[in-house]
């Protein structure tokens, strides 16, 4: 009932301010196990991606967004659960394992996933090398991946901080990839990469942004 009413609050919020166009949303099967996979240039690309697709979209998110204390904390907890988003703690030294698994539970109740494969928002703009634990997870769960791009939410919070500003964003969905061909090959290293890599590939089409070969984590480390 939250997410209903977030969705239909914040939603019509959202298009009325910022009037989102969406490209593709037909290509997101309506039913059964779905890997959206998309790049990430803000902290509210998960905001958009939650209120504009039709179908409940469920993301991994830092625990520290739901365990806030007092009022402010409770509603914070409140708005991200409600926008789908499922707590896990990354910082922890199995906390990549426990987002794969929380994933992996997701898709097998059919519900759809949304993932960012580059691992954290962008530096600077770029489109940077994806991880595999989007291979991995669609392998292991032979789930479709949806590969998405936003345009335009980094001018709605440019650096993930402050309050929104107005401007135009846009959605953009490709067709599904199905990678069905290489069940049972989820522990293969080369594998994992070709399959990670096509799906960045896509998303970077998609974009339109500049694609580096490295991870994000280093560049914004650099």
């Amino acid at each position: 009932m939250s997410r209903i009413v977030l969705k239909a609050i914040l939603g019509f919020v959202m298009r009325v301010l910022y009037r989102p166009q969406v490209e593709g949303m037909e290509r997101i099967p309506a039913t059964g196990p779905v890997i959206l996979a998309g790049n990430h240039v803000t902290f509210i690309d998960s905001i958009f991606l939650s209120l504009l697709v039709k179908r409940p979209v469920y993301f991994i998110g830092k625990d520290e967004y739901v365990t806030g204390k007092g009022l402010k904390g409770r509603l914070m907890a409140w708005f991200f659960t409600s926008a789908g988003m499922i707590p896990v703690d990354r910082d922890g030294g199995h906390g990549g394992v426990a987002a794969l698994m929380t994933g992996r539970r997701i898709l097998e109740q059919g519900k759809a996933f949304g993932i960012y494969p580059e691992g954290t928002r962008s530096p600077d703009g770029r489109l940077y090398r994806g991880r595999t634990g989007i291979a991995r997870l669609a392998l292991m769960t032979g789930a479709p991946v949806v590969p998405f791009a936003m345009i335009g939410t980094d001018k709605v919070q440019p650096g993930g901080k402050g309050l929104p500003h107005i401007a135009p964003v846009t959605v953009r969905f490709g067709e599904a990839l199905d990678f069905s061909r290489y069940e049972g090959m989820d522990r293969d290293r080369y594998v994992l990469r070709a399959v990670t890599d096509e799906v960045m590939s896509d998303v970077m089409e998609l974009s339109g942004q500049e694609y580096v070969d490295m991870y994000a984590t280093k560049a914004r480390a650099a």
